[in-house]
Formats: structure tokens, C-alpha cells, sequence
């Protein structure tokens, strides 16, 4: 794909500071946590970026020492953060992960309600800026976060779409952040029916479609618009069905030992993403997917397992 766009990929999300518990058990037993990040549509910016693809990144931070540490962390990775607002009135979401031992998903507790990302809305979206990219990534977590920043998600798909260009979306559910399921399973698949590229999980797929087969959930999207549906089926690998070359499942990467589950839609999508935007096939985009995600569920943080290009390029992927 070519285009007269200035960089590759363009994403709008929230960033957290992420402490990452030093043992095993309950949360309140910890007595130190590992400082990281994250954010699902930075994990997969991070991941974009160190496979050489030119990244921009729109968020808001606060200017405390989360928020200094997550923008700089960022940067550290070749991540255009030229639309971050560093607000100094406002401040940065947080939140503590347990560590597990075994391979269950680790407990999660956030501190982002009134976060500075929260108060996002559509004047936050430079639509020139957003224009000027090939692809905009989307996940339904910036949508969840508040009523302003699901009216910027929706402003950012519209304009992407009436520029032409294309927009992957993966469904990332936070029932919590939602006021009903109703209204998650309402907003998602308006989202959803956006994008070009669906990317969501099986068990995700049940909730939003009532359908758990991942042939009728790739179904549902595809009568809704979308050109490919990749359905994420864990260990067992994916499910795709695109309008170029049909249906068809990549199988799983074995794994070791599961570490930690969380990131691994992430690395997945920062996979088939950078492949589709390479020119690569649909079954070729789902490999390497399969293949980041399995490498993010052995590690302890979000964006420990995602590669660079010369570790992708040793795997042939």
C-alpha cells in the first residue's frame, strides 16, 4: 500500500504507569512492584514501533512523575508523542498487577477514573494530523474510558474512513468501564462496523454477537462491513475470514510456560497489523500475530514479549 501519508500508523489511547507485584498472592501481600507501562493502544504502538513501522501516538498525560516517566518511555521507542498534552491540572491513570504462577490472568486493580486521558473529546482530534497517517488503530478501551473520549473515538474512524485510509479494530472489552453490557455491546459494534479490520476474541465475540463459533462472529462483522475479521482463539491459534482469499486458521505457537496473559490481543494485533500494512498475505499477517501474542503471554510485563524486526526477521515471520 502506498499513500501521500507522513507515518504508518496513528493511535489514540491512554497510557498508565503499571506496577507489577513482586510475588505471587494477593495484591496487598506485595511488598515492592516493577514499574511499567501500560495501555492496550500503547502496547501496540510499542510494539508497531519496534518493528520499524513510523508510529504517532494522541494521548493526555498529567505533568506528575507517572506521567513524565510514561511519556519518556515512549519517545525511548521512536513513538511520534508530538499530540500528547502533558496537563498539569490533571492527572495520570495508574493501576497494580498481580503476578501468578500459574497461567491463569493475573488480578488487576486501576486508578484511572478522572485520569487526564478521560477528558479527551473530538476537539482533541487533529484531523490533519490524522490524515496524514496510512492506518488508524482503534480498541474499544479509549472508548470506554468516558462519555468525551468515545465521541473521539468515533470522530477519529470517521475521519479515517473518509479519508481512505484504513482502520483495524480490536473489540479489548472492559466491561467495568461501561455503564451496562448493553450499552458496551451497543457502542463496540458501532466501532466494529468502522473499521476494515475486526479483530476481537472468541469469548469476546459471544458477548458482542451471541454467537460463539468463531465462523458466525467473523460472520456478524463481515454483513456489518469489515473486509477482514481475525478471531483470536488463544492457544488453539486464530480464524480468519477476509474478502481476498476466503476463510481458513492459523494454528497456535506452542508455549513454554504462560507467564502472564496480559498483553497478548496487543502483540497480536501489532502483528497482523504490521504485516497487512506490508503487503503481506492475510494467512501471513495471522502467523505473525499468533506468533507475537504467544511470546507476550510468557513474559511479566505488556510489552516485554513484542519484538524487533531483526528478532522477526531471525524467526522468518
Amino acid at each position: 500500500m502506498t499513500t501521500d501519508a507522513d507515518f504508518d500508523v496513528a493511535l489514540f489511547g491512554e497510557a498508565m504507569l503499571l506496577l507489577v507485584a513482586d510475588r505471587p498472592g494477593p495484591l496487598e501481600h506485595a511488598e515492592s512492584f516493577h514499574k511499567r507501562t501500560a495501555g492496550a493502544e500503547t502496547n501496540v504502538a510499542i510494539g508497531l514501533a519496534r518493528l520499524g513501522l513510523r508510529v504517532g501516538w494522541a494521548s493526555r498525560l498529567g505533568t506528575d512523575s507517572m506521567g513524565r516517566s510514561l511519556i519518556a518511555t515512549m519517545k525511548g521507542e521512536g513513538i511520534d508523542c508530538s499530540h500528547v498534552i502533558c496537563d498539569a491540572t490533571q492527572k495520570t491513570g495508574f493501576q497494580f498487577k498481580g503476578r501468578v504462577t500459574d497461567g491463569s490472568d493475573p488480578p488487576v486493580e486501576y486508578h484511572r477514573k478522572g485520569s487526564a486521558a478521560s477528558h479527551m473529546g473530538p476537539a482533541d482530534v487533529d484531523e490533519a494530523w490524522l490524515r496524514s497517517a496510512r492506518h488508524l488503530h482503534a480498541t474499544g478501551v479509549f472508548a470506554a474510558i468516558s462519555d468525551t473520549s468515545l465521541q473521539a473515538a468515533l470522530k477519529c474512524m470517521d475521519v479515517m474512513r473518509a479519508a481512505g485510509r484504513t482502520i483495524s479494530f480490536d473489540p479489548n472489552l472492559r466491561p467495568t468501564l461501561w455503564s451496562s453490557t448493553d450499552t458496551m455491546r451497543h457502542w463496540i459494534n458501532e466501532l466494529a462496523s468502522r473499521a476494515d479490520w475486526v479483530l476481537p476474541g472468541v469469548e469476546e465475540g459471544l458477548l458482542l454477537t451471541g454467537d460463539g463459533s468463531p465462523e458466525g462472529i467473523a460472520r456478524f462483522y463481515r454483513q456489518r462491513g469489515a473486509k477482514l475479521v481475525v478471531v483470536k482463539l488463544g492457544a488453539e491459534g486464530a480464524y480468519y475470514d477476509s474478502d481476498t482469499v476466503g476463510t481458513g486458521r492459523v494454528e497456535g505457537f506452542p508455549v513454554k510456560e504462560v507467564i502472564d496473559t496480559v498483553g497478548a490481543g496487543d502483540g497480536f494485533a501489532a502483528g497482523v497489523v504490521s504485516a497487512l500494512l506490508e503487503g503481506r498475505s492475510v494467512p501471513d499477517a495471522v502467523r505473525r500475530g499468533a506468533w507475537i501474542g504467544a511470546r507476550a503471554v510468557q513474559v511479566l510485563g505488556d510489552t516485554e514479549g513484542l519484538p524487533t524486526r531483526a528478532v522477526l526477521d531471525e524467526a522468518g515471520l
